[in-house]
């Protein structure tokens, strides 16, 4: 049985990748799939392009994941994946609420079953859009996203970084001024 991991991943986290890495053990294959989106251009900080090679590169290790991206109803992707269900990933009972009433009406609309998988409890609280905060201001990721999200989100930030960075070096600089001699 093949399953289809639809998401915006902007980026992949790693409470994805933990979700990711449990269903390659039980699926034969899984398609990670970025969602596009016509009204949301413009919302993401990655184009949909970068988002598909971060993809790329933090899931090439899998010899049974495919990186994709599909527009329009996620059924009408899944009709043309026979065999197929759709894998979401939950990280609590607040997403579960959500995602529920979205797979009820995917099983409606286009007989798409949904398998859920819980991210592990440390992960929990990772989200694509706090992390994108986090880095937003020089802040560490590397936790908290493949080494690919964190490279990727290290350039989109390179003048953050580098300013935190400076920053950091010259208080050390200061402190180490200050530290009396005996």
């Amino acid at each position: 049985m093949n399953a289809v991991f639809p998401g915006s991943f902007d980026p992949i986290t790693s409470g994805h990748m933990d979700v990711l890495t449990r269903a390659v053990k039980i699926f034969d294959h899984v398609t990670v799939t970025v969602m596009h989106n016509a009204r949301k251009q413009g919302r993401h900080l990655f184009t949909l392009d970068e988002r598909l090679e971060i993809l790329r590169q933090a899931t090439a290790h899998f010899g049974n994941v495919s990186v994709d991206s599909f527009g329009g109803l996620l059924v009408d992707y899944m009709a043309r994946q026979p065999g197929g269900v759709i894998l979401r990933g939950l990280r609590a009972v607040s997403d579960y609420e959500y995602e529920l009433q979205i797979a009820h009406l995917n099983r409606q609309i286009g007989d798409a079953e949904t398998v859920f998988i819980m991210a592990a409890t440390r992960w929990s609280f990772v989200s694509s859009s706090m992390v994108r905060e986090i880095a937003s201001y020089g802040g560490d990721v590397s936790e908290m996203v493949p080494r690919a999200s964190a490279g990727a989100l290290r350039q989109k930030f390179a003048d953050v970084y580098a300013e935190r960075e400076a920053a950091q070096a010259g208080a050390a600089r200061s402190a180490a001024d200050q530290t009396p001699t005996v």
